[in-house]
């Protein structure tokens, strides 16, 4: 939250809420919303290539989403007036685009380990891939290791620099962060083929210009136990999969920040020189492989077996305040499993069933996802009673809990949807009123925009004619006069009336055309 450059505040259920100022008013977003505002435009991209509606999505996210993350995402695809087909992790995407290479069409059976390290997140996932079938097999990562982290040790060595320099301090200021955070990331990307670098600021604080360099070197001395960090999460993927990194097919690198010489050496070193693969795009793969999986599922491509895992155990917390697990980390999904449990009281009459999610044995360092109450149980001895819990994870992660007394028959089930965290259906639908409401007035403001933009060309347009050495000496003193004055005029409207309405704009091109157009015309002949 400190190097954030937007302001974040607790909301309903302690659920954090990003505050924006829209309108002049302030508004507090959630996560969902905000993540649903990316998913609009990226549907508005894609429907402005293919010319068509879209409505149907498959959406990627971190291999170690756990199920409340999952259903967030769901949730915000719902808001952006998508149906969410699938939901797949990331390295699955990325080695759906790889089982297409060229080098996977060979038909064997590869143990593949995908490196995913993009701007926010780390994500190692470690496959099985054969002809027709993509199996994964581990996953580990880091939710808070990616390039902006990478930036932001740039930022702090140079802000210490400034402030020794000039003896000023910029880390309060965050319009000089925000550009010298830029100039930093410039500068990581040039260091991946250059071996020194620099990082200029104009005016960066006080009307002091920023002028430093930076080697390589000393980029990777700024960032070694974060590219450490990296590999400790490779090493934690292959140790949950039980497989030595000799048996490691082909190493697949994902994501911009792969590019970094020193994490490619590092990896390098950790696979005993192996070559690393780089035929993959890796700004490109997750979402290759995304839109692969949707071409199957929309059945315009070969089925294609697809084998993704649950990230983090799941189980009910029992006496003891324990978390027996039912369905343990790294189980592929889609699965169901089942476990009896019993009374630990004398004459109860419900049973309460509490599903966490985690690796800790005591439910306190777990994340709890939901409560599941089973009323109406009969009064018996306890441990007499037998209630069997069933454990569903669907093929996009999302679970469902159910419970049966077995004397009685009586059941329950839930959705985990974590309630205390994700939005009701009220909240969803009233979200998605409001997106409607939100395009309406960025349609309105595009016209408007759109309008005054065409306006503002049109005038240009007339200034450059009317003085262009092949028109000139064709007009008429009198009527250069005339179409000068028209622009300038428009340039003085235009000034006074930035915030007019579309069809204002729409009159005052039309007002300026009449002017021109008749005057330009006789030229013409």
């Amino acid at each position: 939250m400190k190097i954030l450059p937007f302001k974040i505040v607790a909301g309903p259920g302690d659920n954090p809420m990003i505050v924006v100022t829209y309108k002049g008013e302030e508004k507090k977003l959630s996560p969902e919303e905000i993540l649903s505002m990316v998913l609009t435009k990226m549907r508005e991209i894609a429907e402005a290539y293919l010319g068509s509606t879209v409505k149907n999505a498959v959406v990627t996210v971190p291999a170690y989403f756990n199920n409340s993350q999952r259903q967030a995402t769901r949730n915000s695809g719902a808001i952006a007036g998508l149906n969410v087909m699938r939901i797949i992790g990331e390295s699955t995407a990325a080695a759906i685009a790889y089982s297409l290479d060229k080098k996977a069409s060979s038909g064997m059976k590869k143990n593949v380990l995908i490196f995913d390290l993009g701007g926010g997140n780390l994500d190692v996932s470690l496959l099985i891939i054969e002809e027709g079938m993509v199996e994964v097999k581990s996953v580990d990562g880091d939710p808070y290791l990616g390039g902006e982290d990478f930036d932001n040790r740039m930022v702090n060595h140079f802000v210490k620099e400034f402030k020794r320099k000039d003896k000023k301090d910029i880390s309060g200021n965050a319009r000089a962060l925000r550009r010298l955070r830029t100039a930093c990331e410039r500068a990581k990307r040039i260091l991946s083929s250059t071996a020194e670098t620099t990082v200029e600021v104009d005016c960066l604080l006080d009307g002091i210009d920023f002028y430093s360099s930076i080697t390589r070197a000393r980029f990777e001395e700024l960032k070694m136990d974060l590219f450490r960090k990296c590999m400790e999460s490779v090493e934690l993927c292959l140790r949950a999969a039980n497989m030595d990194k000799n048996s490691v097919d082909d190493v697949v690198l994902v994501g911009g920040s792969c590019r970094i010489p020193k994490v490619q050496e590092l990896l390098q070193e950790l696979f005993n020189g192996k070559e690393l693969c780089k035929s993959l795009n890796p700004d490109e793969a997750v979402a290759y492989g995304a839109a692969v999986h949707a071409a199957i599922l929309s059945g315009n491509l070969q089925d294609l077996l697809l084998f993704d895992i649950i990230p983090l155990s799941l189980g009910v917390g029992v006496v003891g305040d324990l978390m027996n697990v039912v369905i343990p980390r790294n189980t592929t999904i889609p699965t169901k499993k089942e476990k009896e449990f019993t009374t630990i009281f004398d004459n109860q009459t419900s049973v309460l069933v509490d599903v966490y999610e985690g690796e800790s044995k005591i439910i306190i360092d777990n994340n709890l996802l939901g409560k599941l109450e089973l009323s109406g149980t009969p009064p018996s001895p306890k441990g007499v009673s037998k209630i069997n819990v069933c454990f569903d994870i669907d093929v996009n992660g999302i679970l469902t809990v159910s419970a049966v007394e077995k004397t009685t028959g009586k059941n329950n089930k839930i959705t985990i949807t974590n309630d205390e965290g994700s939005l009701s259906k009220e909240e969803i639908e009233k979200m998605v009123k409001e997106a409607e409401k939100y395009k309406a007035e960025y349609e309105e403001l595009k016209k408007k925009t759109d309008a005054k933009n065409a306006l503002e060309n049109y005038a240009y347009n007339m200034k450059n004619t009317v003085t262009d050495d092949k028109i000139s000496p064709k007009l008429a003193p009198e009527d250069r006069k005339k179409i000068e004055d028209a622009i300038e005029e428009a340039f003085e409207w235009l000034e006074a009336n930035q915030l007019g309405e579309a069809d204002e704009f729409e009159d005052k091109m039309n007002e300026l055309k009449s002017i021109c157009t008749p005057i330009i015309a006789k030229i013409d002949e």
